[in-house]
């Protein structure tokens, strides 16, 4: 039997099972059951050992990225008590990610600006890369007030008894501290506390000043920086083959402590999320790809692992360094890579900021305020202001919506609300704001005139 039709085989069985499980699940909910509890458990684990056995015949990293979701969320189903002990393989992932992004960036920064010495074109791809944010920013916000306004998912929501015990775990920041947050001051502590945009400053700025040395003495750091970066790219290859194992444990430990209990009274609201995010994707960052005369399939193809390991993990830095790869795999430049994605993460935050703006009016109607059209526009103004410049923020998107909840004189009890589901809500808007950012460098690329009309086929 060739592996083609292997493949076919297990992907047919495999989608058996899947609709078998959620066909059983949905007559269990409803109090009809067709069968036992352990047959229905079994059946939900050969779904899972079918997804396993076809990213073993498609050796596919994505498809075990998704085989470890599935079989997280399966354990934190059956053994919560067991299951919130593997955050540590989650976390340890996490920080085996974070440590590439530092030298990554400065690297692929640095050889993209003084490597080429055209400092001309780093500004005028900068302006490009800031209008495409701008606008898919604006439209991802509009979206998440209208997705808010249709379904009124806050009205009648009952507030928690204990909310007020809860603020100390989100500050909120000044416009100063915005400000001053997109500017190192030591780029070590920069480092170590995660501040993307930091650092992107920091290479930028060391990309300028290398450009204006003579050749003689710019060439070896140059090739110093190109040395790191393609190092640090084949680190990102070994570290990815632990990502299931990251993934699984990722979402074991949101499943077993959360649970699923905590989904029934803000259902209606990760609805509206979801339903609103996949909107936003048909109808703003779809046809901008068409226009742009982008291959879909291969793009897709390139894409679709750093947004599960995004979804999975809700980190963007988590899919920082795989996404950079992709994309310079199907023919956007390296320095094109380079700076539009790392500052896409502090500009061009689509999902956040649709989470930001319907959440915002989620808390109005939650305390039962109505807030008009003119309100909605000066509030979006404000949302894209001050969501800049702010990815570095432990829970940035909770910290911006707080701040507009305290402008604009809003009760602050319905905000607590936000926190139960908080991480249901950050993966997928997460994984946008990846494929939004994936999406802007091939597109400034298509701008610039660098993007090749035919790109070779991703490898896997």
């Amino acid at each position: 039997m060739s592996r083609e039709s292997t493949t076919r085989g297990v992907l047919v069985a495999l989608l058996a099972a899947a609709f078998l499980a959620a066909l059983l699940g949905i007559l269990n909910r409803l109090g009809i059951r067709i069968v036992g509890a352990t047959a229905f458990l079994a059946i939900r684990w050969i779904t899972i050992g079918l997804l396993a056995a076809y990213a073993t015949v498609r050796k596919s990293l994505t498809a075990w990225i998704l085989a470890g979701m599935a079989a997280g969320a399966e354990i934190g189903y059956d053994a919560p008590a067991t299951a919130v002990h593997f955050q540590v393989l989650g976390t340890i992932f996490l920080r085996l990610i974070k440590v590439i992004i530092a030298p990554l960036l400065f690297g692929t920064l640095v050889v993209g600006i003084a490597g080429h010495a055209d400092l001309k074109k780093v500004g005028r791809m900068g302006i490009k890369a800031l209008v495409f944010f701008e606008i898919v920013s604006t439209l991802a916000l509009v979206i998440g007030f209208a997705a808010i306004d249709i379904s009124h998912a806050g009205v009648g929501i009952k507030l928690p008894a204990d909310a007020s015990r809860l603020l100390q775990a989100v500050k909120p920041q000044s416009a100063s501290d915005v400000i001053l947050n997109v500017f190192p001051e030591n780029i070590a502590k920069s480092i170590a506390e995660g501040q993307v945009l930091q650092v992107v400053v920091f290479s930028i700025l060391f990309g300028i000043a290398l450009a204006m040395v003579p050749e003689a003495k710019r060439r070896p750091l140059v090739a110093l920086a190109e040395s790191l970066s393609e190092t640090m790219f084949k680190f990102t290859n070994i570290v990815m083959l632990t990502a299931p194992i990251g993934v699984f444990g990722a979402i074991a430990y949101v499943v077993g402590h959360m649970g699923l209990g905590v989904l029934l009274p803000l259902l209606k609201l990760l609805a509206t999320m979801y339903v609103a995010l996949v909107v936003f994707i048909a109808v703003v960052l779809l046809p901008i790809a068409l226009l742009a005369r982008i291959p879909i399939a291969r793009f897709s193809r390139a894409v679709a692992e750093p947004v599960a390991i995004a979804f999975a993990t809700a980190s963007s830095e988590a899919a920082l360094p795989r996404a950079m790869e992709h994309m310079e795999a199907i023919g956007v430049p390296r320095p094109t890579v380079a700076f539009v994605i790392p500052t896409g993460y502090s500009f061009n935050l689509a999902g956040s900021g649709l989470y930001q703006s319907l959440a915002l009016i989620f808390i109005a109607q939650a305390a039962g305020l109505h807030v008009s059209v003119s309100e909605q526009i000066i509030m979006l103004l404000t949302l894209l202001l001050t969501s800049k410049g702010t990815a570095g923020v432990a829970r940035a998107s909770l910290v911006i919506v707080l701040a507009a909840v305290t402008q604009f004189h809003l009760p602050i009890e319905p905000f607590f609300l936000l926190f139960g589901i908080d991480q249901l809500m950050d993966m997928p808007r997460t994984a946008v704001n990846v494929l939004g950012n994936c999406l802007a460098s091939v597109v400034v690329a298509r701008w610039d005139g660098d993007f090749p009309a035919e790109t070779e086929t991703l490898e896997r």
